[in-house]
């Protein structure tokens, strides 16, 4: 073995170490759900978010171990590659090994070199001579053999839960109902249907969601069982989801990633894509706990998009941050996040303790409520797609953090979000009506945010989003902490409007303190809104209530919050 083999050897064999651990932890998700052990789950589901930079990390030390002196060696690496790509051919995860590999090599050579002759910018799996692997993920049922129940029944059994169900013959029933009931297929006898279910469950927070679709000669309807275990009974399938834009919300950019393991993710991604027509390559492999692909494929969705687009970057809409710099492409549905060299002075903080903060999101139960983050270093942008503005306002707030080589803006280190739009300016625009949907919602993302561990800190209403789905997302973590790391208090009660005025500005504040009442006059100065908030969510303004979530929070109760409509759940026909 020639000395560029072996070095693509290590990293081939880093990677297998990194996937086989995965996997290993992903597995242990049934356990955990059919145990309701859901402390333990979420511990497993924060570690796996560090696997991958940890198994880089020790390849790179076995490398400079075994090749001290020619790791930076150039030409040794363009043989290096040849050689990986060979160890690729019908590899069931060859996609996630070319990612990596670029990791290792992007820690090893300066910028200047992440190019397609070093690394996988394009990936060769569709030009490789032989066929990449192919796997079903999928196994197919037929109700005109058994008939439908019985099929159901077949389905729900193959998954081998240890923990029985309550009732299950109900459940099935209910499903069976709904499906009639939601589904445009629904016409068609069970002679015309079959049924094609993933074999891999997905596994998020208190929840098993089982994934497939009923095919007929009208087409396919896509569908998701949400199954939950109530700790002292045992299980039960709390509804079916055929709505696209439910089934969306499920697997949306908001929520931590789901647990499934798979030996051949493209394969799963394929299935998942057919039925979610709407989510890219990115979201998917994100949202099946596969971040790093998601950012490689990200990254290659972007420099496809910046070749068939023409306008610039502009500064995002929105009141401008203290802390961020935030620019967009306005055709592309993303913003650029970059930390600014100085923040306000009520920012009493650094860079460090920012990108803690956002690294403590990327690990924690987003519940729906805090938007995912792609983090990269060293990201080059054509130069002449930015405005002439925004270049400007670049060079003076985070000149630290850019340079300007030739045609190129190189950016050290940029978040990247899904763009929404900012509540503040949503309820400029909105009516009363959607007014106060929406502020019922913000309501509900605080409070599901909170019963998570999180003390969003800043609430501000310009720190939120609102999805295309008109749900209130959070996206600014500059001043995130957990609940438990708070303390929440009252101001004196007092009898006339005067002792009040005089109270609150005289109290004395620690640091950590937080007084909810000042929610009433923080979070928006107009009364009008204010007030659609507070007569749906009055305990946010009581310490009492703040405290009573950080007592289920030291005894462990993990809270139940669902991504679909209360009214949706089955429990209301029974």
């Amino acid at each position: 073995m020639d000395q560029a083999q072996r070095v693509a050897s290590i990293i081939i064999k880093g990677f297998r170490r990194h996937f086989s651990l995965f996997q290993a932890i992903t597995a242990k998700a049934k356990q955990r759900f059919e145990l309701a052990d859901w402390n333990a789950y979420q511990q497993d589901s924060s570690q796996r978010i560090s696997f991958y930079d940890q198994r880089v990390n020790e390849t790179l030390v076995l490398l400079k171990q075994h090749f001290p002196t020619d790791c930076l060696d150039q030409a040794l690496w363009h043989q290096v590659k040849q050689h990986y790509i060979d160890y690729l051919r019908f590899h069931p995860q060859a996609e996630l090994a070319e990612t990596f590999y670029n990791s290792v090599f992007c820690k090893l050579f300066s910028r200047q070199y992440f190019h397609n002759d070093n690394i996988f910018v394009e990936s060769t799996l569709n030009k490789q001579a032989l066929p990449a692997p192919i796997a079903s993920v999928y196994q197919s049922y037929f109700p005109a053999q058994d008939g439908l129940k019985a099929t159901l029944l077949q389905i729900i059994a193959s998954f081998n839960f240890a923990t029985p169900f309550i009732n299950l013959d109900r459940d099935i029933r209910l499903v069976v109902q709904q499906f009639i009931a939601q589904s445009s297929h629904g016409k068609w006898t069970i002679h015309h249907i079959r049924f094609d279910i993933l074999t891999s469950i997905f596994f998020r927070n208190k929840a098993a969601y089982i994934v497939g679709r009923a095919v007929t000669p009208d087409g396919q309807q896509p569908f998701i069982i949400p199954v939950l275990h109530n700790e002292q009974q045992g299980l039960f399938i709390d509804t079916l989801l055929t709505d696209p834009m439910q089934m969306t919300i499920v697997f949306g950019f908001s929520r931590a990633y789901f647990m499934v393991a798979c030996q051949v993710p493209s394969a799963l991604v394929h299935f998942l894509r057919e039925l979610l027509p709407n989510k890219t390559l990115a979201e998917l492999y994100a949202c099946i706990g596969l971040h790093k692909q998601g950012k490689t494929e990200f990254y290659r969705e972007l420099l496809y998009y910046l070749q068939q687009s023409n306008d610039k970057f502009v500064v995002a809409p929105g009141t401008r941050g203290m802390v961020m710099m935030v620019f967009t492409l306005p055709s592309f549905p993303y913003v650029f996040k970059v930390i600014r060299d100085k923040f306000a002075p009520s920012k009493e903080f650094g860079r460090d303790t920012v990108k803690a903060r956002y690294l403590l999101v990327k690990k924690h139960d987003r519940v729906g409520r805090m938007a995912d983050t792609l983090e990269y270093s060293d990201v080059a942008l054509p130069k002449n797609r930015f405005s002439t503005d925004l270049l400007q306002e670049l060079t003076q707030s985070i000149a630290g953090s850019i340079k300007i080589e030739n045609d190129l803006v190189i950016i050290k280190h940029l978040y990247i979000e899904r763009r929404m739009q900012p509540l503040n300016l949503y309820l400029e625009q909105a009516s009363d009506a959607e007014q106060t949907v929406i502020m019922d919602d913000y309501g509900k993302a605080i409070k599901e945010m909170i019963a998570a561990n999180i003390f969003p800190g800043d609430m501000l209403l310009k720190n939120f989003g609102v999805t295309r789905h008109n749900r209130v997302v959070f996206y600014d973590y500059d001043e995130v902490q957990y609940m438990l790391d708070v303390n929440f208090r009252a101001f004196p009660k007092t009898d006339n409007y005067e002792d009040a005025m005089f109270a609150e500005g005289t109290v004395c504040a620690a640091p950590g303190d937080v007084f909810p009442e000042q929610m009433a006059t923080f979070v928006t100065p107009q009364a009008k809104i204010s007030q659609l908030l507070f007569s749906k969510h009055p305990e946010l303004l009581e310490a009492s209530y703040w405290k009573s979530k950080q007592a289920n929070i030291r005894q462990g109760k993990i809270e139940d919050i669902y991504p679909y409509p209360d009214n949706m759940r089955f429990y209301h026909q029974y």
